[in-house]
């Protein structure tokens, strides 16, 4: 799992399961958090220009562009998926 330099990520409570090994990032390093990419790509193509009537028309439109990437799994792994990740399990 990546994660950033969050002070959730940084707890001495977070219990990490035995399966799982942690990447840190680099302080000040969101370009090389794929989840910065993914908001980026949802920012872009799901709310650029548009203005919401009210709240759950935003969160609608959200799961929308959530699904869309969940129904693309290429899409997603160009945007996570990059190699010094995969490589690193």
């Amino acid at each position: 799992m990546v994660l950033d330099g969050a002070p959730s990520h940084r707890s001495v409570q977070l219990e990490i399961p035995e399966n799982m090994t942690l990447l840190r990032l680099p302080p000040y390093s969101p370009e090389l958090n794929p989840v910065e990419h993914f908001w980026d790509e949802l920012r872009e193509k799901e709310f650029a220009n548009k203005v919401f009537d009210s709240l759950d028309s935003a969160i609608a439109q959200l799961a929308l562009g959530m699904w869309r990437l969940e129904s693309s799994p290429a899409a997603l792994q160009s945007l996570t998926g990059w190699e010094w990740i995969l490589k690193s399990s």
